[in-house]
């Protein structure tokens, strides 16, 4: 790929030599092709940084049945890494582009090897059950690997339960059922488990519970596992793998494992059905019951139809086969998640650890990568699966009532981690209420409440400094870690629930909320336009650098979230205009955007790894300033914003296992570049309204639901012709740089006239999106 310097990029020269690179098509021709659907790479995002796997799972499923490579380490966070080259086994969850891991529950291992209880290392597969394996196929439903000792095994699901088929070459053989199995930060540590069971039913059912102490700290899971013919001996493990009396049939303790024996394993394949719970054993078997008798194909058939119907709501034509791979690999990790969290009884666990039942109309999610996907994938999901982002915001609704932090962060497994910082559920559900999502947003305002005024109400980590952050206007950086984002996050969260509030009737908490969502300019320095450590006494933090992560009294100590100077003084998404003028005018903003992405790529050694995809200061690969790019549009230079996002779709995006520049993050990453190649983009999406960019391809296809389709047109579309030269929606010419989500739910045609030029359309200060103070 010819990679174009930034300076002329910004000048609108640059893309004459990204149309070197790629031959520009003839638009007539593209235009005149129908709209399709296609086949997404599930391997992409499984190599790199990604932290995706290529396993089998349901949309929004409970089990996602997949591989796992490795289980230490950060690039084990999903279990899968395409460098490994060994599999360990098939275990039945997983998380989906996270940058923590955890997970990886029963562990399913078939071989014909002798019989050996540890993995073993990826130096050395040989030493333990590891084995090396070709043939690797997967698609949305399916996944089936050759391994080594002479398995084909095949996978697929149902909802609630993971359908395993192993057919063995002939001779014996054996399935471990490795029950100690999970996610761990490094080889060497052994993460604690309680309440481990294994057991052998009288009707050949094996059963397991468990409760794992990983970042979902206690977190409980249930299984019960049915084979389609019984094993001619079984053999239970239990801590230190020590073997239980011959004949047993069961074993408690902590970390337990049991093998099953076939002496003709190759004689016909091997059956595996297993459900999940993390409710009871019970719950574990009802599961079984969506996978009657054994017919894998029919299964397997099923889940192909789903995953079809679900790929079909983007189509499009126009762009290169990659860009289209790209754009399905995309479509299928944005809706993986969140994930099913309730029994086919209704019962879930709450964040109160109390057993609840929901009515049969009802559901329970987890999985809320929250700090991620306020901003892209929650969007996309209100346009493309209205139906799923309302249950997920009666889900939240529950999750703020039952929790003791109030609204959520990051829950998972009925836990709240208490990961990253701030409460962006709250802007989950005030983007849902502005776009007609029908909920009682009243049930979960006392526990809001609580959260925005109350300074004694039970802090997580991610909401420290809140008493600071009420008396002070800002959270001081001496006081607490990550103070600066936290300020900014923290004012954002007010704006949302300012939004809340005015939606329930609450109008004086409403104006309290509104005032303070303004905290953000206590710390963005004016004097040095940047955002800036600030200490308790009122005084800022120098010398300045913006590189750096912040003033780092001691090692893990940091200023900023996932984030430096530079990237934090990006972060307001809520008052554009209020920052614009903060900073001096459109002028000396469009100057400061252009030094964000015209800056030296450089950073200080300790930048964690989330810190990536560089463009000077700009890191695509991590979310705190996915909106960036936009911003032009609102200083008057909406140009630059179509030339930086048809950058970022090209150059951050590949049809390969590397092809997700930093972790998927429950499909933000991926959601970014759906919206983003649509030609708009939810900067802040509580106001309801997308901000245009520059559409990647020639046509696409939009189910918005209701039986709508939104067609987005980009004529005279090619690689050195990013710029808008007009609009037209509905046949009528459209004036502004934006539109709102009330529109484009409506169905209609969007027409972006494309040239090779900047043009002033949307740059009028009529014609510029909405903000906070505007909206």
């Amino acid at each position: 790929m010819i990679r174009a310097n930034r300076r002329e990029l910004l000048g609108g020269t640059a893309l004459a030599a990204f149309a070197a690179a790629v031959p520009a098509a003839a638009p007539a021709a593209v235009l005149a092709q129908s709209p399709k659907a296609t086949t997404p790479d599930l391997f992409v995002g499984s190599g790199g940084h990604g932290h995706t796997f290529p396993g089998a799972t349901l949309p929004f499923g409970m089990v996602q049945l997949s591989p796992d490579t490795n289980n230490f380490g950060w690039d084990a966070c999903s279990g899968y890494h395409q460098s490994d080259r060994s599999i360990m086994g098939f275990s039945h969850t997983h998380l989906s582009g996270t940058g923590i891991g955890d997970m990886l529950d029963v562990l399913v291992v078939p071989t014909r090897a002798p019989l050996k209880l540890v993995p073993g290392p990826r130096e050395n597969p040989d030493s333990g059950y590891r084995q090396r394996y070709g043939d690797e196929h997967a698609e949305p439903g399916y996944y089936r690997v050759k391994l080594a000792s002479g398995v084909l095994a095949e996978l697929t699901t149902t909802e609630r339960t993971g359908l395993h088929r192993y057919t063995f070459a002939k001779g014996p053989g054996h399935i471990l059922v490795d029950f100690a199995h999970c996610k761990q930060e490094s080889e060497a540590e052994l993460i604690r488990i309680e309440d481990a069971a294994l057991a052998l039913g009288d009707d050949g059912v094996l059963t397991g519970s468990r409760q794992v102490f990983r970042w979902a700290e206690g977190r409980r899971i249930h299984f019960a596992l049915q084979l389609s013919r019984n094993p001619d001996r079984v053999q239970f493990y239990g801590d230190d793998d020590r073997p239980v009396a011959a004949g047993a049939r069961g074993v408690t303790g902590h970390r337990l494992k049991v093998a099953l024996f076939f002496d003709d394993a190759g004689s016909a394949p091997i059956l595996v059905k297993t459900g999940i719970s993390a409710v009871d054993v019970a719950g574990a078997r009802a599961a079984l019951a969506e996978a009657p008798g054994w017919a894998f194909d029919r299964a397997c058939t099923a889940a192909r139809r789903i995953w079809a119907g679900e790929l079909d709501l983007v189509r499009v034509a126009g762009g290169t086969p990659a860009q289209r791979t790209i754009m399905a690999s995309a479509l299928y990790h944005t809706l993986m998640g969140p994930t099913l969290f309730s029994d086919r009884d209704g019962r879930y666990v709450g964040l109160d650890q109390q057993v609840h039942t929901l009515p049969a109309d009802q559901r329970a999610y987890s999985a809320y990568s929250l700090w991620d996907t306020y901003r892209a994938l929650h969007p996309l999901l209100t346009l493309v699966r209205p139906d799923m982002a309302e249950r997920f915001v009666h889900d939240l609704i529950r999750q703020t009532q039952q929790s003791p932090y109030g609204p959520p962060t990051w829950p998972l497994q009925g836990f709240e981690t208490g990961c990253m910082n701030g409460w962006h559920s709250v802007v989950v559900l005030a983007e849902a209420h502005a776009k007609g999502i029908k909920a009682d947003y009243a049930a979960a305002w006392p526990n809001i409440r609580k959260r925005a005024f109350d300074p004694g109400y039970q802090d997580s980590l991610a909401t420290l400094g809140r008493d600071h952050y009420m008396k002070l206007g800002y959270i001081p950086a001496d006081k607490i870690r990550e103070a600066v984002s936290r300020t900014q996050e923290y004012a954002y969260d007010d704006h949302a629930m300012a939004a809340l509030a005015d939606a329930i009737g609450a109008r004086e908490d409403a104006a309290a909320l509104r005032k303070r969502s303004g905290n953000w300019r206590n710390v963005i320095d004016p004097a040095i336009g940047f955002a800036r450590p600030r200490f308790a006494d009122g005084t800022w933090w120098t010398p300045y650098d913006p590189i750096q992560l912040g003033h780092m009294p001691e090692p893990r100590w940091r200023d900023y979230t996932e984030a430096n100077g530079w990237q934090a003084t990006f972060l307001n998404q809520h008052d554009i205009y209020g920052m614009i003028a903060h900073l001096g005018g459109d002028t000396a903003y469009e100057a400061k955007i252009d030094s964000f992405f015209n800056a030296p790529s450089t950073l200080p050694a300790n930048a964690p790894p989330d810190i990536a995809g560089l463009v000077g200061q700009y890191a695509h690969g991590n979310e705190p300033d996915h909106h960036a790019a936009y911003l032009y549009a609102y200083a008057g230079a909406p140009w630059k914003t179509q030339a930086m996002v048809r950058r970022l779709c090209t150059e951050m995006y590949k049809d390969d296992p590397d092809g997700v520049i930093g972790n998927d993050d429950c499909g933000q990453m991926s959601a970014w570049f759906i919206l983003s190649a649509l030609g708009f983009y939810p900067v802040d999406p509580t106001t309801g309204i997308y901000v245009f960019g520059s559409p990647l391809f020639d046509t696409a296809d939009v189910k918005v639901g209701a039986g709508r389709t939104l067609r987005v047109r980009a004529i005279g579309n090619a690689p050195d012709r990013p710029y808008v030269q007009s609009v037209r929606w509905n046949g009528k010419p459209w004036t502004r740089n934006w539109i709102a989500h009330a529109d484009v739910v409506q169905g209609g045609d969007l027409e972006f006239t494309m040239g090779a030029k900047p043009s002033r359309f949307g740059a009028g200060t009529a014609d510029r999106p909405p903000s906070a103070p505007h909206a």
